[in-house]
């Protein structure tokens, strides 16, 4: 029979115990990679914009909270909490007219504007009366609504015929008559387009009945 040999004291010394982390850096760490996630989402994934005017009714309200498809076109490369671009990746495929985009506005880089996409670079647009024509030809155009007429130069009734530039597009708001668009300030860049706008998430109105349930989860088209 095999003799047992007493365990000596030194034998019966326990190993290091690995230090655990505390619950403060644990809820730190968790904290940290959500936020890394949320980041990244709103960076190249899709975005959260709120409708703040009426230049894009019916389509969208003014307090409509939309989601914009980032990735779509190919999401601009941007420094955190601001416009300044760092590059932008490969998307599925170019704006078309009746998209509805984000873009940076032109004339203020500090804001983003949201209207449709009427014509593309190389196409020609033309405004008559009101109605849209692309290389000459009348266009259907079932968004747009019309306030009363109030005619007059540079009231957007009129406009063009106009060559949109290669690797632009021109835009217009849904709500012709009270929209600051592509008739008055020009087209916008492609790289300057932040996405596609995608679904209403949430739409409220305070003054009237607060939410608007029944727009919520409306795709945006």
């Amino acid at each position: 029979m095999a003799k047992l040999e007493p365990r000596s004291a030194a034998d019966a010394v326990p190993g290091p115990v690995p230090r655990q982390k505390s619950t403060a850096r644990e809820y730190a760490e968790a904290l940290g990679v959500a936020l890394l996630l949320a980041l990244l989402i709103r960076m190249f994934v899709v975005q959260a914009f709120k409708i703040p005017s009426g230049s894009m009714l019916p389509t969208l309200q003014i307090g409509d909270h939309i989601l914009v498809n980032k990735f779509i076109y190919g999401a601009r490369m941007e420094i955190p909490l601001t416009q300044v671009s760092l590059g932008q990746l490969p998307g599925l495929h170019a704006p078309k007219p009746g998209d509805v985009i984000v873009f940076i506005w032109p004339k203020d880089r500090s804001k983003d504007f949201i209207k449709r996409v009427i014509a593309v670079g190389g196409e020609t647009v033309e405004v008559r009366s009101k109605q849209v024509y692309i290389n000459g030809k009348l266009r259907d155009d079932p968004h747009a609504t019309y306030a009363p007429p109030r005619g007059g130069p540079g009231s957007g009734e009129n406009y063009g015929p106009y060559t949109v530039p290669t690797g632009t597009v021109f835009v217009m708001g849904d709500n012709r008559d009270q929209s600051y668009d592509s008739r008055f300030w020009g087209t916008v860049p492609l790289s300057d387009i932040k996405g596609k706008a995608l679904i209403i998430y949430w739409s409220w109105d305070g003054p009237d009945r607060w939410v608007r349930w029944e727009r919520i989860g409306r795709l945006v088209y």
